[in-house]
């Protein structure tokens, strides 16, 4: 027993001397008993929970409109890390005993979320399929403000638990805002008349590509399809056992 204790107390010690550092791309400290720093924090999650969404969705519905949005926010992301070495602007600091080593301006929370915002408020409004009916319409405004929301409360969380000055999280809405809007012209415009080219080649027949845009009701068509083919398979079965 004395021996594990010795080799177990012998391994610790080779950790001693080494400096130890968080992956801060996903840790969130808030302060002890404060609720709503708790429920905050967790908002602050909420892009890396878009991303996971964002990869799943790729994988298994091999869409291509939603691999353009999702390639909108990995540019999005690069332009911030390459403003954020060009200005170099320190993270601000309330007592933490963990100094912050990557840089604070702008925001890449405020700016992802924005940026998501942005797009999906305009694909909404202008892309989706209109069908003049007034619970639609409704629903679309509910999910662009939703979107809208979700953005406001990362971006506040990021002051309020001390991550980011003002400045640089509205810089991070403004930047945010405007690459969604710009990504959006740019997939409507330019990216979608190459869909059905993409998905009809042979790398987009390989990897099962998608360009579901003249489709109306994504959901609704892969339902219905669903439907008929299961039904059209169990007549099949029917008439064999039948004969």
């Amino acid at each position: 027993m004395a021996d594990t204790d010795t080799q177990v107390k012998g391994n610790l010690d080779q950790f001693n001397p080494t400096d130890w550092k968080a992956v801060s791309l996903t840790y969130v400290e808030y302060p002890k008993g404060d609720f709503l720093g708790f429920i905050l924090a967790w908002f602050s999650l909420l892009p890396f929970i878009l991303i996971v969404s964002f990869i799943t969705m790729i994988l298994l519905r091999r869409d291509l409109h939603t691999a353009a949005f999702f390639a909108g926010l990995l540019v999005n992301e690069l332009i911030n890390i390459a403003i954020k070495h060009l200005v170099q602007e320190s993270r601000p600091v309330r007592g933490r005993e963990n100094l912050y080593t990557e840089y604070g301006m702008p925001s890449s929370h405020a700016q992802f979320m924005w940026f998501f915002a942005s797009y999906f408020a305009l694909f909404l409004l202008f892309r989706l399929y209109k069908n003049y009916s007034l619970i639609e319409d409704v629903w679309k405004y509910v999910c662009a403000g939703l979107g809208v929301l979700c953005a406001i409360l990362v971006s506040w969380s990021r002051i309020y638990l001390g991550y980011h000055t003002m400045s640089q999280v509205l810089v991070g809405v403004l930047l945010g805002s405007i690459l969604g809007a710009l990504w959006f012209l740019n997939v409507h415009f330019l990216l979608t008349p190459l869909f059905p080219l993409l998905a009809s080649s042979l790398i987009g027949e390989f990897f099962m590509l998608r360009d579901s845009t003249l489709i109306p009701h994504v959901l609704w068509f892969e339902y219905t399809c669903s439907r008929n083919e299961a039904r059209s398979r169990q007549r099949k079965m029917s008439s064999r056992k039948s004969q």
